[in-house]
């Protein structure tokens, strides 16, 4: 038995499919199966369930794969503690970014990882969605910070936080003043939003639609920098991730509207591409922001980019990120 064992073993109870464990892992599935076999001789016990389909963990399994995560976590930490005090990580690394999630987390995260390695220099390149999309897809980044990440034949994405949404005002507004606000008071308000085109902006109207709600878009931005002077400027209101007027809620310029009923949430990701490895800086990189080691969730991190309105505990026993 070995900690490779431990991993193969963990992501088939993750994805409860042994053609799925082979694929993550580079392996063929009959390699996969018969390190299971004599896993489980080893043991002197059925680990997993393989009359069902998708398999089950016996309940040897479920006591098993819990111990197992537990000894790789232990390790995982144990191996980055050896590797800060005995190597110093240097070069260069390139991260594409939409610009709400460049401008809201990267600053504080380079910060943070310039402090740990200072001999590493982090290039920011923004873009839009799409543009990152390209930019990872194309080796001219090291991987990619989205919102609503998604699959492609050439990439593959781990999911990274799901941010709130809120509704936000110039202190200038009616609103800025109310304390409880219900979500049909937003019927037929005017407001400042984002470009129909954007996928963030048809996930506001879908959600504002199932809630029964029509709004008045005066003006339209492509991001969200621009939303946000012009609900400043303007004397307006508007739907925004709750990481890109941190700034101004926090001076007192711009006003969060508590709302009942209004619950949404983009989900963020980071992208990367399926064929090669990233460097020992960008996995560090990526490690610091997701707050666990990036490496393992690329073998199981199998997200679904789907859109989310509530917003759902995240995994505590993950880690915590720097910047979530």
């Amino acid at each position: 038995m070995n900690l490779r064992t431990l991993e193969l073993f963990c992501t088939i109870a993750d994805q409860r499919s042994f053609s799925k464990a082979a694929i993550a892992h580079e392996l063929t599935q009959s390699a996969v199966s018969q390190a299971m076999q004599l896993l489980e001789e080893s043991l002197g016990c059925k680990l997993i369930d393989r009359s069902k389909r998708p398999l089950v963990l016996t309940p040897a399994g479920k006591q098993f794969v819990s111990g197992a995560r537990g000894i790789l976590r232990s390790y995982q930490r144990l191996e980055q503690e050896v590797r800060s005090t005995s190597e110093q990580l240097s070069g260069r690394i390139t991260i594409g970014s939409i610009v709400s999630i460049g401008l809201s987390y990267m600053p504080e995260a380079t910060e943070a990882f310039s402090r740990l390695h200072p001999e590493v220099k982090v290039r920011p390149q923004f873009g839009s969605r799409d543009r990152v999309f390209e930019m990872t897809a194309a080796g001219e980044v090291d991987f990619g910070l989205v919102s609503f990440p998604k699959r492609s034949k050439d990439l593959q994405f781990v999911p990274w936080q799901q941010e709130p949404l809120r509704l936000v005002c110039s202190s200038q507004h009616p609103l800025a003043n109310a304390r409880d606000v219900s979500i049909s008071h937003l019927m037929g308000i005017q407001m400042i939003g984002f470009d129909p085109q954007l996928q963030l902006r048809q996930h506001i109207d879908e959600g504002l639609a199932e809630a029964g709600i029509r709004v008045e878009v005066l003006m339209e931005f492509d991001n969200a920098d621009s939303m946000v002077r012009a609900i400043q400027a303007n004397r307006g209101i508007g739907i925004v991730p709750e990481a890109a007027v941190r700034r101004e809620t926090a001076h007192g310029s711009l006003q969060v509207v508590a709302c009942r009923g209004l619950r949404m949430t983009r989900p963020l990701g980071i992208i990367f591409r399926r064929s090669g490895r990233l460097s020992r800086a960008s996995s560090e990189f990526g490690s610091l922001l997701l707050g666990r080691p990036l490496e393992a969730e690329k073998r199981t991190g199998f997200g679904t980019g789907r859109p989310a309105r509530e917003e759902p505990p995240l995994e505590s026993d993950h880690g915590t990120s720097v910047v979530a």
